[in-house]
């Protein structure tokens, strides 16, 4: 792995992330959601993939401190961490031979494609989602 290769996945994966959390939480409201995308190799790191595994793993704890910061301004933050789920990166950043393997190894012996995560984000981002407090169980 490269300098350069490390780098640039921190820079797209966690740097990027911070920037416009920070950028965008002065201008949300109580009941806003932040939804952020980990990784099966945030708990299971590839070794192969050893940077994108880190930072996944740095997506998955800045997510859960984020929460804990924002929930006094009424903010949610979550993250959803997929398995294998195909993308145009997998074929660009794999032999072929991993590519042709790729998400064989899940129990449906097949990648997910992105539209089948598209309920779970939808379902964190629902603003009717959120209970009010005086309505919660204890």
């Amino acid at each position: 792995m490269t300098d350069v290769e490390w780098q640039r996945t921190f820079e797209t994966n966690i740097h990027a992330m911070f920037y416009l959390t920070k950028a965008a939480v002065p201008h949300m409201k109580p009941s806003s959601a932040i939804i952020n995308t980990a990784s099966v190799n945030s708990v299971m790191p590839n070794p192969i993939l050893l940077a994108y595994a880190t930072t996944k793993g740095a997506i998955q704890n800045f997510t859960g401190g984020l929460a804990q910061m924002l929930t006094a301004k009424g903010i949610r933050a979550n993250a959803v961490a997929p398995g294998p789920i195909w993308t145009l990166l997998i074929p660009s950043t794999m032999p072929e031979d991993a590519v042709r393997n790729f998400g064989k190894q899940v129990p449906m012996k097949r990648a997910g494609q992105p539209a089948e995560l598209a309920t779970a984000y939808v379902m964190l981002a629902d603003p009717l989602r959120v209970i009010p407090r005086e309505r919660r169980l204890l």
